[in-house]
């Protein structure tokens, strides 16, 4: 947090003859963006238009007119003249993909008589600059945070935290990213003669396009604690001007009308179609009593009436070729739902399910060498499948298998060499598309420590090649997350060959490339699951058994739920969880409730064991709500389709997988 210091202060007299020290402005949020609009009784400029999109309101600048929203610096330095040597900002805009080299000012502070630039913040593509007052003639500094993917049409808010010589920026309450200026900033920024001008730099040229929702000054602190954590991130809320909070339409209203654009749609239960023309567009679904609001590709959910968890009921026996050790649910527009098993037997090989009349039915037969996963994901406009197969046949291959949409199967596109693989995890960063592979055991010499493999997408051959080699101890599962601006990889080392006490590792892309972020110790680790509750992030991890060369083996260890401390910046230990053999976890929502599911797979004794559904209980953490009987249950995966929610578990140890139900009221 930045101090108030002595510099926020400027030496004045008072009237009273008696000298002190006072603020040049309040220390308290500065709403920017309301002193620029119209007051009360006064009508909106033309040239202002209120919009709301994915369910916020924001206000967009229009016409040819660019200094709508400007008022004079002297309102609120009233003091003296100025600008806090410590400061920070918060703005909240959405704005959508700009063109290369175009930069778009969200405010900047112009001197009148000379209209030269004393601050500015604007935003271009996939950069924010902050250009603080220059140091000299032809010397101004500039400051540019890159790789923030802030032209994305989607809303963001951003806190610009300034003292001396370091600028810190933190994006939807992710973790900071700090700067340092090549001087500290002005202590005595004048301000006289000058003026604020919103969403521009007092020209046509630079103007902002996008939709600004808020614009607050704090003086004198960082505003970060003020907001984060929160429920949304992406919308946090320090000080929003009246008019985008308020209903749209007042039949009492006193204030300035806006020109408002919005559009709604009321079905009895089938969505309308959702796509890049209806973005933004409401749909009033009257059968479920909700509202939503259509995000480009799927509708999410604004307002509804929220269910919740009652009871879980068998709904299908899932019989398949053999035993099962992973099932990837997953959707083809057009196409509708499927899901993919990893089957042991490479004959017939593992199948393709495909939702009909309820239930899971045979679509397609894929051969595969004991398959141990199926990773789905896309590419552009295309739809791909990964096998994870692990047969020590020499060389040992894994297949990538595209969607074809003329013969509506999928079909071999690529093979990749691997090494008993187990896992594929998918993931973009930047508009690029990435594999990589959890590389379990080298065959030849059955040694565990060996190099996992990330890909990157070639546009050109339209093939993956390889990106990065990362050094792995038994890889057993990989799992991508992003907190604001950083993206992140994990992965579950099992075993190094003597032990399965070993750390798995986080990594965070630095550069171009996964570098290593912290080492979290592990007991026989299989599986990662990330997710957020309130802005918070948590990872858990399923620990499977505890080998070593003294001893006998243990199945029933704890598995571990960590949260990311954001003043540390590292996961620390949050909640333990006894376990048996653990090798996955499934995190799901219904309606507000939160919950995991864990895959008990062994005791040492048996393989019929209870799986375990726990509910998030806020202080208490997660609870034991549900326990389903389960026989070798090796994998869980959560699906919702307009039939209700599911669950559907596959057996290690049986042809025999089930699909759950799970009951609402």
């Amino acid at each position: 947090m930045l101090a108030r210091r002595s510099l926020l202060l400027t030496w004045v007299m008072l009237t009273t003859g008696v000298q002190s020290w006072r603020p040049c402005t309040d220390l308290l949020p500065l709403d920017l963006l309301a002193r620029s609009l119209p007051h009360p009784g006064h009508a909106s400029p033309p040239q202002l238009q209120m919009v709301q999109s994915k369910g916020s309101r924001g206000l967009r600048l229009v016409g040819t007119v660019a200094t709508t929203l400007t008022f004079p610096a002297s309102q609120i330095f009233n003091n003296c003249d100025y600008f806090p040597a410590e400061f920070s900002l918060v703005a909240t805009f959405k704005i959508q993909r700009l063109r290369p080299k175009r930069n778009e000012y969200i405010f900047s502070i112009v001197e009148e008589a000379s209209d030269s630039l004393l601050l500015g913040l604007r935003v271009s593509g996939n950069r924010l600059d902050f250009l603080p007052a220059a140091l000299g003639v032809g010397r101004r500094s500039q400051l540019s945070f890159k790789d923030v993917g802030l032209d994305d049409n989607r809303w963001h808010t951003v806190v610009l935290a300034v003292t001396g010589l370091y600028a810190t920026l933190t994006v939807d309450c992710g973790l900071s990213l700090e700067l340092k200026q090549v001087q500290p900033f002005p202590s005595a920024l004048s301000t006289r003669g000058s003026s604020f001008f919103i969403g521009s730099r007092r020209s046509l040229r630079g103007r902002f396009t996008g939709l600004l929702r808020q614009l607050v000054l704090l003086p004198g602190s960082d505003a970060t604690p003020r907001l984060c954590p929160t429920s949304d991130p992406s919308l946090a809320e320090l000080s929003i001007p009246p008019v985008l909070k308020s209903p749209a339409l007042q039949p009492e209203q006193h204030g300035p009308v806006y020109p408002y654009e919005a559009e709604a749609r009321v079905t009895g239960g089938e969505p309308p179609p959702c796509s890049g023309a209806e973005e933004g567009q409401l749909w009033f679904n009257a059968q479920k009593k909700g509202l939503f609001i259509c995000e480009g590709l799927s509708w999410r959910t604004l307002l509804q009436h929220q269910q919740r968890l009652d009871y879980v009921e068998d709904h299908q026996d899932l019989y398949t070729s053999s035993e099962t050790f992973d099932v990837e649910v997953f959707s083809i527009p057009s196409e509708g739902l499927f899901l993919a098993a990893a089957n042991r037997d490479s004959r017939p090989g593992s199948g393709i399910y495909k939702w009909r009349n309820g239930s899971f039915q045979l679509y397609q037969n894929i051969s595969t060498q004991e398959a141990r996963a199926w990773k789905h994901f896309t590419v552009g406009e295309q739809f791909f499948l990964v096998v994870a197969n692990s047969g020590e046949a020499e060389p040992e291959l894994s297949v990538i298998y595209r969607w074809n949409k003329r013969r509506r199967r999928f079909l071999r596109h690529q093979t990749l060499e691997t090494h008993a693989a187990l896992d594929w995890e998918a993931f973009h960063i930047d508009d690029h598309s990435f594999l990589v592979v959890a590389n379990h055991r080298r065959a030849r010499d059955s040694n565990h420590n060996i190099q996992s493999v990330i890909y990157r997408w070639d546009a050109e051959t339209k093939m993956f090649k390889v990106n990065q080699t990362l050094s792995t101890s038994g890889a057993y599962d990989w799992e991508f997350f992003s907190v604001g601006p950083y993206h992140f990889l994990v992965v579950a080392n099992t075993f190094d060959g003597q032990t399965t006490s070993v750390s798995s590792t986080v990594y965070v892309w630095l550069d171009g490339y996964f570098q290593t972020f912290q080492s979290i110790p592990t007991v026989g680790a299989t599986d990662w699951e990330t997710f957020q509750i309130d802005g918070r992030f948590f990872l858990a991890v399923a620990n499977s058994q505890k080998v070593s060369n003294r001893g006998p083996n243990l199945y029933s260890l704890n598995s571990t739920v960590y949260e990311l401390n954001r003043l540390t910046q590292t996961f620390i230990r949050f909640q333990d969880i006894l376990t048996h053999s653990a090798v996955d976890w499934e995190f799901f929502t219904i309606g507000e409730e939160k919950f995991l599911v864990v895959a008990n797979s062994h005791d040492g004794n048996s393989y019929s064991l209870n799986s375990v559904v726990y509910r998030w209980q806020g202080y208490e953490g997660f609870v034991p709500v549900h326990s389903l009987p389960t026989f070798g249950c090796r994998d869980w995966e959560y699906f919702s389709i307009d039939e209700g929610s599911f669950l559907v578990y596959s057996s290690a140890t049986s042809r025999l997988s089930k699909v759950f139900k799970l009951r609402t009221y």
